[in-house]
């Protein structure tokens, strides 16, 4: 997960937004519209900085957010602000009935990704996270409630890497064409 990278409107939402499940799979044409309105929402940038700024916890999370509802839970933190309904024009211009299918739908995508870099990464990410919870266990400069705290964080991103291997195969094959875009369109924060 290291690899992976949200863009400015995905690490926004990431710390604010569930996945919904949805009978239907994930459809080459959904999954193209998704990514058309992550791009068009990085006109939001600065929209979504004030938002993190107004949301509680926004400084830095004692938890890991649920990665299997990441884009849901976003579209529910930002009802109420003027963020939502820019970006509900946005995601009804690419084809979405609501703020909630696309969010559903967003969660689909994202799940999907994960499992696809963790079948491409997994020994390697098993063997990492070994290494990093036999160091927080072993680490002498840790306080106890430091090592729990660490242990649960651990535990979130064990518990997101499940989730993923969960994905349906039918969306990992509607999402795999789409792996090089995804990783361009989420890469960008790091430029800011």
């Amino acid at each position: 997960m290291k690899r992976v990278t949200l863009s400015c409107l995905a690490l926004a939402l990431a710390l604010l937004l569930p996945l919904g499940a949805n009978a239907d799979s994930l459809t080459d044409e959904r999954v193209r519209a998704f990514i058309n309105t992550l791009q068009d929402a990085e006109t939001l940038e600065d929209d979504f900085e004030e938002l993190n700024q107004e949301l509680p916890n926004s400084e830095g999370m004692a938890e890991m957010p649920d990665f299997s509802t990441i884009f849901s839970d976003s579209v529910a933190q930002m009802r109420g602000h003027e963020t939502y309904d820019r970006m509900e024009v946005i995601v009804a211009d690419h084809g979405f009935d609501s703020m909630e299918e696309w969010g559903a739908t967003g969660d689909r995508v994202f799940q999907a990704w994960m499992a696809i870099e963790m079948e491409d990464q997994h020994p390697e990410m098993a063997r990492e996270m070994a290494g990093v919870m036999d160091e927080i266990n072993n680490n002498p400069n840790l306080s106890e409630a430091q090592k729990e705290q660490m242990r649960a964080m651990m535990g979130g991103a064990t518990s997101a890497m499940e989730t993923a291997r969960q994905a349906p195969e039918a969306d990992k094959r509607a999402v795999r064409p789409h792996m090089d875009t995804l990783r361009a369109v989420t890469a960008s924060d790091g430029d800011y």
